[in-house]
């Protein structure tokens, strides 16, 4: 049997200069930020985080409930101080600039969501402009997959995260912790040797 072709993700520095593009000067800028930047600190799916509606998180105690996520099932999700942070700061701003208050989290200056094909695009058109490779939404999530098993080395609690079903779906991202693994005790080996 063929082995499952391993998820791309973006390295840190590669993050970094992603989320670096967006001017947050601007509604659209601030906007863009904080999507790419919630999507990769909750693996959050482009359905989910388009979906996302202010009643759905509690900005006070950071957990944010997604509702109806793939398969219909629901999950909790918590987030951290900064992109809780992040979120009043951008939710006092839409009040301001959008004529109507709206219900969704992602919207356009009319308050309408925002379309999966628009967030496609922004990816495509900020990874460019990052100078990185080709980004889709979905190595986003595969991103924060790979960096909260590297930080929790629980492949249970990444399966709780990301909403999957059965743990193997998960398992795809041990794999890429593996080759980090060997990446670390090969150069550990060539240190090793060089220093004696």
């Amino acid at each position: 049997m063929a082995r499952k072709r391993l998820p791309e993700v973006l390295s840190s520095d590669e993050q970094e200069r992603l989320l670096n593009v967006p001017n947050p000067r601007y509604f659209s800028g601030e906007r863009n930020k904080l999507l790419i930047r919630l999507m990769l600190d909750t693996g959050l799916r482009l359905a989910e985080s388009c979906a996302l509606q202010w009643r759905d998180l509690d900005l006070n105690t950071g957990k944010l409930h997604v509702k109806q996520g793939k398969g219909a099932k629901d999950r909790i999700l918590w987030l951290g101080e900064d992109v809780l942070a992040a979120l009043q700061g951008w939710r006092e701003r839409q009040a301001r600039d959008v004529a109507e208050a709206p219900n969704h989290v992602f919207t356009t200056l009319e308050g309408k969501p925002l379309q999966h094909r628009y967030v496609r695009a922004m990816l495509d058109r900020y990874s460019k402009r990052a100078g990185i490779r080709h980004v889709n939404p979905h190595m986003l999530r595969h991103t924060f997959a790979t960096d909260l098993l590297r930080q929790c080395a629980n492949v249970e609690l990444v399966r709780k995260a990301l909403g999957h079903s059965n743990l193997s779906t998960t398992q795809i991202y041990t794999h890429l912790v593996d080759a980090d693994l060997e990446a670390a005790l090969k150069s550990f080996r060539t240190a090793q040797a060089v220093a004696a």
